[in-house]
C-alpha cells in the first residue's frame, strides 16, 4: 500500500510540475518538466550527470544554460512557423529512425521515450519542430563565402596559430596551401558563429521572454 501511495504521489508531482512554466516565450510556456528532460540531454552532451554536480552554483549555471537553449529553440520554431518552414514526414521518419537504431530493440527505444516523457507520436512532433527550427536557423545564419583577400588577411593575422596547428616551420615569405585552406575553414567558422549569435540576439530582442522566479 505504501509503495502504491508513493507511486501515486510521484505521478501527481510530475503532473503538477508539467503545468508549472519555467519560462514563457511570446506567451508560449516552457514547462518545468520539459526543462528537466532537456537539462538531462544537455548534460549528456557535456558528458556530465546530474548526480555528479556537487556545486550548487555550477548546477544553477548549467540549468540556466539549458533553459537559454530551450528558449532559443522555441524562438526558432516560432520563426519557422512565421516563415511557413516545416519538416517533411520523410525527414522526421529518417531522424527518428536514426535515433531508434541506436537502441537494441523497439521496446527499449519506447521505454526510453516513456522515461523522457514521450510516446512515439509526441517524439515525432518534437523531432519535426527541431528539424524545422534548425532549417530556419541555417537560413537566417547563412554567410557569404569569404574572398581570397579576406582569407589571406585572416591567415596573416593568425599565421602563428595556424602554422602551429599544421606543425609548419615559421616562414613569413611562404603561405602554404594547407595554411590557406585551414584559414578559410577557420574564417568561415568564425563568421558562422557570429551570424548564429546575431540571429539568436535578434530573435530575443524582438520577443517577450518571461522567466519564472
Amino acid at each position: 500500500m505504501r509503495t502504491l501511495l508513493l507511486c501515486l504521489l510521484l505521478l501527481v508531482a510530475k503532473a503538477s510540475l508539467a503545468d508549472v512554466p519555467a519560462a514563457r516565450v511570446n506567451g508560449v510556456a516552457i514547462g518545468v518538466m520539459r526543462l528537466e528532460r532537456y537539462f538531462t540531454e544537455y548534460l549528456e552532451t557535456q558528458h556530465r550527470a546530474v548526480a555528479s554536480i556537487r556545486n550548487p552554483g555550477l548546477y544553477k549555471r548549467l540549468r540556466q544554460q539549458a533553459l537559454d537553449e530551450l528558449i532559443d529553440k522555441e524562438l526558432l520554431w516560432q520563426e519557422a512557423q512565421r516563415q511557413g518552414i516545416d519538416a517533411s514526414d520523410e525527414q522526421v521518419s529518417a531522424q527518428v529512425g536514426q535515433v531508434e537504431a541506436a537502441f537494441p530493440s523497439p521496446a527499449v527505444f519506447e521505454r526510453h521515450l516513456a522515461e523522457a516523457g514521450f510516446d512515439r507520436a509526441g517524439y515525432a512532433e518534437y523531432t519535426r519542430r527541431d528539424i524545422a527550427a534548425q532549417q530556419v536557423y541555417a537560413q537566417l545564419s547563412e554567410v557569404a563565402a569569404p574572398s581570397a583577400a579576406d582569407v589571406q588577411a585572416f591567415y596573416a593575422a593568425n599565421r602563428f596559430t595556424l602554422q602551429g596547428a599544421l606543425n609548419q616551420s615559421d616562414n613569413p615569405s611562404v603561405i602554404p596551401e594547407q595554411g590557406l585552406a585551414l584559414a578559410r575553414a577557420a574564417l568561415i567558422g568564425q563568421l558562422q558563429a557570429q551570424a548564429r549569435q546575431s540571429v539568436r540576439q535578434r530573435l530575443r530582442d524582438s520577443a517577450t521572454v518571461e522567466l519564472a522566479h
